[in-house]
């Protein structure tokens, strides 16, 4: 089984924190649709005949999508591969685009799970990351998804935002516990370069990021979701049972998965690939039936590595007898390095896997870079 990740480039307007790949200008949607389908025939044999089982529409900005712009995609995506009749099928929707309107045709199409990016139920932290919804949508767009039949909906949420506090904080998760939502995406705030809240920053016209306020909020946001019956089955995500997000998990698994669209990226098991983050320059190789993409052949121990960084993300952690499937040399190595995190209680295992402990979890990233090949 394997995924498919297509990348819509276009939004309304920028949001201050964001670096990701997008455009505001929307004219060339139509476009872009066209050289998506073309780009999917160039590349119809990469998953190696794997069915498909997920299929997640990111961006940027998807609930821009029309309704022929939709169906195009997703049914050109059923002429070239074959998709499984219980595919997960996810769409990425910012609040202000999901009208009854909108939510009639997503309902009448083969998107079967809302994505909404929702980051915030306040008013004041919505317009500091130049967020184009309000709190009143943010409500109107959870609600109305379920009452047009989107039960698997997932939520994104964003803490650590200067000027929220720990009481803020829990009210946003109370308000996803109230609507019901079964999943929710929760990340800190992360100042990227090239963005406007990191301008903002360096000119000293916003207050920083504050790293024990971030970790207040995170252990917060655990205990929380434990109270209310989820499940933190990765570092920034949490769900009910039955909801746990199929296309991410395929990721974190190492799974193959296809990205068509500017910056998309794909993976193969042996190898990654990704498109040029140029709109123009995709689109005009694409029309030429040429591929913007670069390649890169995982090493030994790029492929321990990656493995290592996925796996302790999630509850399933790093097993053992994989560890076998890499050579002795790797199992040795990764047994020597997390030595000082089991002593320190960051890392636990269990019948041969090994996982992180909530204090190990606010320090991932370095227990996963002590623990890689360099």
């Amino acid at each position: 089984m394997a995924g498919l990740y297509v990348h819509v480039p276009f939004c309304k307007q920028a949001c201050s924190y964001c670096n990701f790949h997008f455009s505001t200008n929307l004219n060339g949607i139509d476009r872009l649709v066209d050289a998506l389908l073309k780009e999917l025939t160039l590349r119809n044999d990469y998953l190696n005949g794997h069915h498909i089982e997920s299929i997640y529409l990111g961006g940027g900005t998807p609930s821009l999508l029309n309704e022929g712009q939709l169906n195009k995609i997703i049914s050109a995506i059923s002429q070239v591969f074959t998709v499984v009749r219980t595919a997960e099928i996810t769409l990425e929707a910012n609040p202000d685009d999901l009208d009854n309107d909108k939510l009639r045709m997503l309902a009448a199409s083969p998107v079967n799970r809302l994505s909404i990016g929702v980051q915030s139920f306040r008013d004041q932290d919505l317009s500091f990351m130049h967020r184009a919804h309000n709190a009143s949508q943010a409500l109107a767009s959870i609600e109305n998804s379920l009452k047009f039949g989107f039960e698997n909906l997932s939520v994104d949420l964003i803490y650590g935002i200067p000027g929220l506090s720990m009481n803020d904080w829990r009210n946003n998760l109370g308000s996803l516990v109230a609507l019901g939502v079964p999943h929710w995406s929760c990340y800190s705030l992360t100042i990227e370069p090239q963005t406007l809240l990191s301008h903002l920053i360096q000119k000293k016209k916003v207050a920083p990021v504050q790293d024990e306020i971030v970790e207040r909020h995170f252990l917060a946001l655990i205990e929380f979701a434990a109270k209310y019956g989820y499940d933190h089955y990765e570092i920034s995500n949490f769900s009910k049972p039955m909801y746990v997000a199929r296309h991410n998990v395929n990721y974190w698994r190492q799974k193959p998965y296809l990205g068509l669209g500017p910056s998309a990226h794909s993976f193969d098991g042996k190898s990654r690939s990704w498109n040029v983050a140029n709109n123009a320059r995709y689109l005009r190789e694409i029309e030429e039936s040429s591929l913007p993409l670069t390649t890169e052949v995982l090493t030994p121990d790029q492929r321990y590595n990656e493995y290592v960084m996925t796996g302790l993300r999630t509850k399933w952690g790093c097993n053992g007898k994989d560890l076998v499937v890499f050579g002795s040399h790797y199992e040795s190595h990764f047994l020597n390095q997390l030595i000082p995190f089991k002593n320190q209680g960051w890392l636990v295992e269990k019948d041969g896997v090994f996982t992180l402990t909530t204090a190990g979890k606010l320090f991932a990233d370095h227990i996963a870079s002590e623990l890689f090949i360099v």
